[in-house]
């Protein structure tokens, strides 16, 4: 492949450097950095979302949902992790992330992005059962989300593959637990 050139081709490649440009407008800036960095962190190992879930299931009262997502996004987070990524070995923009938002080194190619996939795995699930705080749920997921491209681990095309992947993954995961009567 030639240097400067993505495996998923040109249309991509411009898409990233177009999101990667827009967000350097707001890089260097202390509180937007502090968020993104933040967000990042939270997203690690999915702690935002088992906290999320945690608490939620604790407020209404739902032991099956909490075990059911924390299962889901488990199984999620393998998928992903240790299996899509594996297909597609793409190279991350930077290893070590933007210098003004340090963040944990990643172990995993960066296709798709895990933090995405699994934003948007829990704002659908939890959307399916809390449509009130599904602007809150798709928040968090678009601001998870979009700090991996902000702190430079993931391409902006990582992050949307990755959202679309736990959409997809979410989608399924409903049915399922519609099927176990965990949907109420």
């Amino acid at each position: 492949m030639a240097p400067g050139r993505s495996q998923f081709g040109p249309a991509v490649d411009r898409f990233d450097t177009a999101a990667d440009a827009l967000l350097e407008r707001f890089r260097g800036h202390d509180g937007v950095d502090a968020v993104f960095r933040a967000a990042s962190q939270a997203g690690d190992f999915s702690a935002v979302w088992h906290v999320t879930n945690l608490t939620r299931g604790l407020l209404v009262r739902r032991p099956d949902q909490v075990i059911a997502l924390a299962a889901g996004l488990g199984v999620e987070s393998l998928l992903v992790n240790q299996g899509v990524k594996r297909i597609f070995r793409r190279p991350r923009p930077t290893m070590e992330g933007d210098h003004r938002t340090p963040v944990r080194r990643p172990s995993t190619s960066s296709f798709p992005s895990g933090h995405a996939s699994a934003a948007a795995f829990n704002a659908t699930v939890l959307t399916g059962w809390d449509r009130r705080r599904a602007p809150l749920w798709w928040a968090i997921a678009f601001v998870v989300g979009t700090s991996r491209a902000h702190v430079r681990i993931h391409h902006a095309s990582d992050v949307v593959a990755g959202a679309l992947v736990g959409i997809g993954f979410g989608l399924l995961a409903r049915r399922i637990f519609t099927v176990l009567g965990v949907d109420r």
